[in-house]
């Protein structure tokens, strides 16, 4: 895990996995499966971590016109969802980071980096 710089939890949320972790048809509607999602991490947070956290959800593909909410920030991929995931890691080096996701090379790319992982059920009921 990161040293705490001080700074809230950055909770970093692979929209696209976690969505994806459930067949419930999202496949139909990508941007509001990715929307519900917004909107469950805005209502609920993230179960079982007290104090501060701040939230990004990162969407790529049909998700990218998905909005940031209070609670929230949405950020869209350029490219590869996984890489500017990675990005975000490396940019807070120092912060405590939690990356949800099940892809196992995107888990292994953020921890050596020193993010902590959590799987999609971290997040999603």
């Amino acid at each position: 895990m990161n040293e705490d710089s001080g700074a809230p939890l950055l909770v970093i949320v692979d929209a696209a996995n976690v969505v994806g972790s459930v067949p419930d048809g999202w496949w139909r509607d990508r941007r509001g499966a990715a929307e519900r999602l917004r909107d469950r991490l805005a209502a609920d947070g993230v179960p079982g971590h007290a104090g501060p956290v701040e939230i990004v959800l990162v969407v790529e593909g049909a998700a990218r016109g998905v909005e940031s909410v209070p609670g929230v920030r949405v950020e869209p991929a350029a490219g590869s969802g996984d890489d500017h995931m990675v990005e975000l890691v490396a940019r807070e080096a120092g912060r405590t980071c939690l990356v949800v996701t099940a892809d196992r090379e995107l888990r292994r790319r953020v921890t050596e980096l020193g993010a902590d992982v959590a799987g999609p059920r971290t997040v999603r009921p």
